[in-house]
């Protein structure tokens, strides 16, 4: 399978967020908000278009990724800004196929002349510790409370940045999408049925649960 991987462009906006809302449909809760999520944070201050990519196999879009500016911010108060992607979707067609893992280590590669020193989101360990993604008590990053989600995850893009100093870890309002807007935005959508599939509960407890 030939993948090209390019910058997403204004005319491909409808097809990401139709693939992105096949690849979240029914995931975490029944239904989805992802797709509305794509959609919102084009127009955010904190999203990062330069870094806004999708995976193109024979002229058809099968993922995409997004960042968007987070930071972090030691015991004095001091900031630090750090990127953070999401959502990274994959058509289910396409799934375990290594598209994600193309999608991941162009972006690195996109950014590894920046002054960021890593990469931080929220998500379950088991997706992106095989992508050199570790905890993030590992650097001393916690959460705005001090504590340390397992799904708090860090690739860190400069070691020598982290050492002895505390941090805690700030995303972006990005990912509060309106509920309202959703609803409404779901509409331009063809019709799909709403189940449980996988346990909001558990995902959230495996995200959030403390070491």
């Amino acid at each position: 399978m030939n993948i090209l991987i390019r910058n997403e462009q204004p005319e491909d906006y409808k097809e990401v967020e139709n693939l992105t809302r096949e690849a979240f449909w029914n995931l975490h809760f029944p239904g989805c908000d992802e797709h509305y999520l794509v959609h919102t944070m084009r127009s955010h201050r904190d999203f990062l278009p330069e870094l806004a990519f999708v995976a193109e196999s024979d002229g058809k879009i099968i993922g995409n990724i997004m960042f968007s500016k987070s930071y972090l911010q030691d015991e004095e108060n001091n900031k630090v800004q750090t990127i953070t992607f999401g959502p990274l979707a994959v058509l289910p067609a396409y799934q375990r196929s290594g598209v994600g893992t193309m999608l991941i280590r162009h972006s690195v590669e996109a950014i590894k002349d920046a002054d960021i020193p890593a990469i931080i989101i929220l998500g379950h360990p088991h997706n992106y510790v095989k992508h050199g993604f570790k905890n993030g008590k590992d650097y001393l990053i916690s959460d705005p409370e001090g504590n340390y989600p397992l799904g708090l995850l860090v690739l860190a893009l400069d070691n020598q940045f982290f050492g002895q100093k505390h941090w805690k870890f700030f995303y972006s309002d990005i990912f509060a999408p309106d509920p309202a807007g959703l609803k409404i935005f779901d509409k331009q959508f063809p019709h799909k049925e709403k189940s449980w599939q996988y346990s909001q509960e558990l995902f959230s407890m495996i995200c959030r649960a403390k070491l």
